[in-house]
């Protein structure tokens, strides 16, 4: 992933916030309705042709991670969490044509001279059955497929270091980095679109152990170790 998304270990960053609440304002639980519903409708399941429904696109967590990354670091770190979330939908919506940028702009002006004007009526029984159910049994990203794992417990792998792509589902803290396997999971795992930078076809992924020295130096406990589970896309042999 790009700096903005994984910090860790760096020095001199602004006190981070501890806030507990997962929803601090109102507007925030909607957006998230909103990005489990187009989840729930993605072209991608099968399920959305029966479902009557004007949403006909393919939406996924790594469509919203796609937009989060894009964004300019300065900005990213100047929007709240769910701020992100709610220009990466909007301008998604924008873009794929289901609304205008002045129709958007025109719907918020008129929010904001009337806070309390209440909102559109809504309700489709299919929709909502079909949300609960996404909610219950989620979209596995396990394949049925064969696939023969390069590496096995107990073997040195290497963290690859690929170019900067779109979206990176790599910690970029990890790059360069030595671990050992510790745990082969079983069957191969896709993800829903090629990302550019190695993962998107059916691969084992790892469960890698690595000492914390190797990544931040002394700044960490002595003897501690963190476990990452990576793609196989992401690892190489020892040079």
């Amino acid at each position: 992933m790009k700096l903005q998304h994984f910090i860790g270990g760096l020095e001199g960053l602004e006190p981070s916030s501890f806030e507990k609440r997962v929803f601090v304002q109102p507007w925030e639980e909607r957006i998230f309705g909103i990005h489990v519903a187009m989840m729930a409708l993605s072209n991608h399941l099968e399920v959305n042709q029966t479902v009557p429904t004007n949403f006909k696109s393919f939406w996924t967590w790594g469509h919203l991670r796609t937009g989060a990354e894009n964004m300019n670091p300065f900005d990213y770190f100047k929007y709240r969490y769910y701020e992100k979330w709610l220009g990466g939908i909007s301008g998604f919506f924008v873009d794929s044509g289901y609304v205008s940028k002045d129709e958007l702009d025109a719907k918020t002006a008129a929010y904001l001279e009337k806070l309390d004007a209440p909102l559109p009526e809504g309700g489709e029984p299919a929709i909502d059955e079909q949300v609960i159910e996404y909610l219950r049994v989620g979209d596995s990203p396990k394949c049925d497929v064969p696939v023969q794992p390069k590496f096995k417990v107990g073997d040195v792998v290497t963290v690859r270091n690929p170019p900067p792509a779109d979206h990176c589902k790599l910690p970029g803290y990890l790059r360069t980095k030595q671990g050992v396997v510790e745990e082969v999971y079983e069957g191969a795992y896709n993800y829903y679109f090629p990302t550019g930078d190695g993962v998107g076809d059916p691969m084992p992924i790892y469960n890698v152990k690595f000492d914390s020295h190797s990544i931040w130096s002394n700044f960490t406990e002595p003897s501690t170790a963190i476990y990452v589970q990576i793609f196989e896309g992401y690892l190489e042999d020892p040079a």
